[in-house]
């Protein structure tokens, strides 16, 4: 039996505890005030930071909240009253910055979710949400920070997030489990 507190499970939690003893809750509650208020939320990150997102768009689909993820055949227009919402850990893409542009000429509110706030993407943005997590930006060398390869601790950590933020949404928008649970697909 290998000891738990060194095991790289127990290593890669309190990774995660990390994250979130450093997270500026306020800035989670104005993410969440803003999707809430939208008209609709469009969702966008890339590679495994856009398994997340997609992840917290099925959730708030369940919550009845008009969401899209950018990409999708069926994602609708934004322009004022809607929000883009953007995770881009380690602070640009091109695909980002590009879709970024296109959502604030339209008028959407853009939000960016980020391990690095002074990147080219949260400058860009109208409210940053820092994840203090590393990324692919800071994974080598005297940067590096966690056991997990690459941006994982990033990723793992948007889940969490995500998570966290349908609870308080779910409170917001005073809908029961009941309601999100009739909402799911019958088509498994």
């Amino acid at each position: 039996m290998n000891d738990v507190s060194t095991s790289p499970y127990h290593t890669a939690l309190k990774e995660l505890e990390s994250v979130f003893s450093r997270l500026d809750d306020a800035k989670v509650d104005a993410v969440v005030d803003a999707i809430a208020k939208a008209k609709s939320t469009v969702v966008f990150g890339g590679g495994r930071e856009r398994l997340q997102i997609m992840g917290f768009a099925m959730r708030l689909y369940h919550m009845g909240v008009p969401v899209a993820v950018e990409g999708d055949m069926t994602t609708p227009p934004v322009g004022p009253g809607d929000v883009f919402l953007v995770t881009v850990g380690p602070g640009e893409i091109s695909t980002a910055l590009a879709l970024i542009g296109v959502a604030h000429e339209a008028g959407a509110t853009v939000i960016v979710i980020t391990a690095q706030p002074n990147g080219r993407a949260p400058a860009l943005a109208d409210l940053v949400l820092h994840l203090p997590a590393q990324t692919m930006a800071d994974d080598q060398g005297a940067a590096k920070s966690s056991i997990l390869p690459m941006g994982s601790l990033y990723e793992g950590a948007l889940f969490v997030l995500f998570e966290v933020m349908v609870l308080k949404l779910r409170e917001r928008v005073s809908i029961t489990p009941e309601a999100m649970r009739a909402r799911h697909t019958n088509l498994e």
